[in-house]
């Protein structure tokens, strides 16, 4: 923090969005009389409580559903060309064993690229919602920090808050709203 003529110069990030800097005095009241107000929230708490971020985990959790009962087949496939290798390997001719022993070579690693794959993919999926969740929620964040007059509106995790009075967290207040919003938004 800097000082400037008296002033505090706060620079925060908010939701991966840059605030402007907010100048603000020093503690007491301001020129006109009323304090100085900042609040915090609580994001992860919103992701967790909010409908629309249940909505994104469900949503994330059905993927992953479908994307482990495809691997569950696939794995089912190896343990039967495993099995078939350890019981019939030694009937078999040295060039049919060594073609089945590469058939499940293969197989098993294009099985662990597609859990690489999927993993990748769930990840990019978490983020894309979460960030659309995130976009709706700091427009939320701003008009509510406005009707309740705060200064500042501040991440508790990312701001590393070291202190903070209940009275500060508007975080149910912008889960209630976010709520509010979002059948709006859905057709």
């Amino acid at each position: 923090m800097k000082e400037r003529s008296g002033a505090i110069i706060v620079v925060t990030v908010l939701l991966g969005v840059a605030v402007s800097p907010v100048v603000a005095q020093a503690p007491g009241p301001t020129a006109s009389g009323s304090a100085i107000r900042i609040a915090y929230i609580d994001v992860q708490r919103v992701l967790a409580r909010s409908s629309a971020g249940v909505a994104a985990r469900e949503q994330l959790e059905r993927e992953k559903a479908v994307m482990q009962r495809e691997m569950e087949g696939k794995r089912q496939e190896l343990e039967k060309l495993r099995d078939e290798l350890e019981k019939k390997g030694s009937l078999m001719t040295p060039d049919a064993r060594r073609e089945r022993q590469e058939q499940f070579e293969r197989k098993r690693r294009d099985a662990a690229r597609q859990v690489d794959d999927f993993q990748k993919e769930l990840e990019k999926k978490e983020q894309t919602l979460l960030q659309r969740v995130l976009q709706e929620l700091s427009g939320v964040i701003e008009r509510v920090g406005k009707e309740r007059g705060y200064y500042l509106v501040v991440e508790k995790r990312g701001a590393s808050v070291l202190y903070a009075s209940p009275d500060a967290d508007l975080t149910d207040e912008i889960i209630r709203a976010y709520d509010q919003q979002a059948p709006k938004k859905s057709p």
